[in-house]
């Protein structure tokens, strides 16, 4: 249950800094609209990001993966359209924020270690 806390926080954190450094992405509501955004980008992540990975893959086999940039792009306008304070201006700037998003909970992600995932990772060495 933490880990799932951990990853919405990670997610709200990395969808803040997008709004703030690509232009054409905005939010209009508080914090706990950005928890809501987090929490369907999410939802739509894990359920139809599989779904439309499939359908698209023989595109992302011919782009050598980099079709997935594009996916990517898709989930964040999808969650714009699901989530009223989130306004996104077309392909470009969610394309760019889903990679400052894919970037940023990264990075986060590697720096917030659970103690599970350290344990796993000495058990394997």
């Amino acid at each position: 249950m933490i880990r799932l806390l951990v990853r919405w926080a990670i997610n709200a954190i990395a969808i803040w800094v997008a709004i703030r450094v690509i232009p054409g992405i905005e939010h209009t509501g508080s914090g706990a609209s950005l928890m809501f955004i987090a929490l369907v980008f999410g939802l739509v992540n894990a359920l139809v990001r599989p779904f439309l990975t499939l359908l698209t893959c023989p595109l992302i086999v011919l782009t050598l993966g980099l079709f997935v940039l594009v996916v990517n792009a898709m989930m964040l306008g999808l969650t714009a359209r699901l989530a009223p304070s989130l306004t996104i201006d077309g392909f470009w700037p969610a394309f760019w924020g889903a990679i400052v998003i894919s970037l940023v909970s990264g990075i986060i992600s590697m720096v917030v270690r659970d103690e599970r995932e350290e344990e796993t990772v000495h058990e394997r060495a």
